[in-house]
């Protein structure tokens, strides 16, 4: 009997994590440094009870919080937002000032502006409106070669496809983006082609951080073809892990690697010539305040805010506002800041922990990609040394009782080139610092086996 789900229905795939995710809950000794998990003790408890007894002290401010809100999200948080956004912009950290060569005064506040700013629940839902409204069934995405896996889920499930552009240590090959580009427009498949997908902080799942340069590069590229498309062509920028950078001394030191000398965070594609009309901007509060608050928010140019809240407003009539009033306190009150410091220097203090693990255990012909904040690192082994889930490394990990995400989930399905299968992520974000040091520990001793 034929089934009657739709054609969606039928072609989603389960994600790669939740299989992870399920593989590490049924096996209570498996250390796991695959998923993407923050630090569990640094969890803002009791910022979160303040805020909330705060909101909820009367029924002046507590009713409205438990009602229904704006579809686009509540006022003030969209207010707060935005002027944390160009804080970051003009300095990489609130108080600083401008990182943009030749600057010399404040950005105007219209240049991030709150009325094209919208609250979702979590970055990931910004991106999967974003491509219900800007992509039919068939039309590409560009994305980086390797890029954020589960967005590739995304692009799986809507019909979608995907062709990836190399990556490099401080973000694309502008030079393989313009070869990729005119093989498009030479095949007739330009037309189809939507936008560019760019994780640009501290890559999910490399470690790499797109230089502003690099941004203004992409942007000026992407334009250049539109006339061609016939059709503009977005930057989607997923700066999911902005603010989770290790300081401008700490970045992990390491012999044989390349590791960046300047962690310190670039200003956004906002800031680009020509942004506002182009950039679509993804942000989120799961990473450095509480995944489980759930609460994230994207700037959207016209004509794409306006249909991409009307689609919102079917899916959920708008983000939990309990949750939004959660977020605006502890920016107002200044705890959000206080939190994400914090959380920065325990994330440094992993990231020192593993490069140290890495550098004792692992083999010295596996190439390490070091972050300067985030959560992962990028280990590359022998092209010869598969890493996939079939292979005799992954399962021999898991004999072991160490799990790691294999490199191969982070590639594309691009036909133009054979997907890579000899890299692996590597997370600290979750795992305790005895569990950081044993896990490394037991995938070094596996991978001496084989190489």
């Amino acid at each position: 009997m034929n089934t009657a789900l739709s054609a969606m229905g039928r072609r989603t795939a389960p994600p790669p994590i939740s299989w992870l995710m399920q593989t590490a809950l049924s096996r209570p000794k498996l250390i796991s440094l695959a998923a993407g998990f923050t630090d569990n003790a640094t969890l803002p408890v009791k910022i979160s009870r303040q805020m909330l007894d705060q909101v909820l002290r009367s029924a002046k401010t507590g009713r409205p919080a438990l009602q229904y809100g704006i579809t686009a999200g509540e006022t003030n948080l969209r207010q707060l937002t935005a002027r944390h956004l160009q804080e970051l912009d003009l300095g990489g950290t609130p108080g600083r000032r401008p990182l943009i060569q030749g600057q010399r005064h404040a950005v105007p506040p219209e240049i991030h502006p709150w009325e094209h700013l919208m609250i979702t629940g979590g970055s990931q839902q910004l991106l999967y409106l974003t491509m219900e409204a800007l992509c039919d069934e068939g039309d590409l995405v560009l994305v980086e070669d390797p890029t954020y896996f589960v967005f590739l889920s995304i692009l799986q499930s809507r019909g979608l496809h995907a062709r990836g552009v190399r990556l490099e240590r401080d973000g694309l090959d502008l030079t393989h983006l313009e070869i990729v580009l005119q093989r498009l427009k030479h095949s007739g498949e330009l037309g189809r082609v939507k936008a560019l997908y760019l994780v640009s902080y501290f890559h999910n799942p490399t470690g790499a951080t797109t230089s502003f340069e690099k941004k203004c590069g992409i942007l000026k590229r992407l334009k250049k073809f539109e006339g061609a498309a016939g059709h503009p062509i977005y930057l989607i920028e997923d700066a999911a892990y902005r603010e989770l950078r290790f300081g401008r001394d700490a970045a992990p030191r390491r012999p044989r690697s390349s590791r960046r000398d300047d962690p310190t965070t670039p200003p956004s594609a906002l800031m680009a010539p020509g942004a506002l009309a182009r950039v679509i901007y993804a942000g989120t509060y799961s990473k450095p305040y509480a995944p489980g608050a759930r609460v994230g928010f994207g700037i959207l140019p016209e004509p794409l805010f306006t249909a991409v809240q009307r689609i919102k407003g079917n899916h959920d009539f708008g983000t939990a506002n309990l949750l939004q009033q959660l977020l605006a306190g502890a920016l107002q009150t200044g705890l959000y800041n206080q939190h994400v410091a914090k959380i920065q220097k325990r994330y440094r203090r992993k990231a020192q922990i593993m490069r140290q693990a890495l550098a004792r255990h692992f083999p010295p012909d596996v190439e390490i990609w070091e972050p300067g904040g985030g959560l992962y690192f990028w280990a590359r082994l022998p092209k010869h040394a598969s890493t996939g889930v079939k292979s005799k490394i992954f399962r021999t990990a898991l004999k072991n009782d160490v799990l790691y995400v294999p490199g191969g989930l982070c590639y594309a399905d691009d036909p133009s080139r054979r997907k890579p299968d000899h890299e692996m992520r590597i997370s600290f974000g979750n795992g305790s610092e005895e569990n950081i040091r044993k896990g490394i520990k037991r995938l070094g001793e596996v991978l001496r086996k084989f190489l």
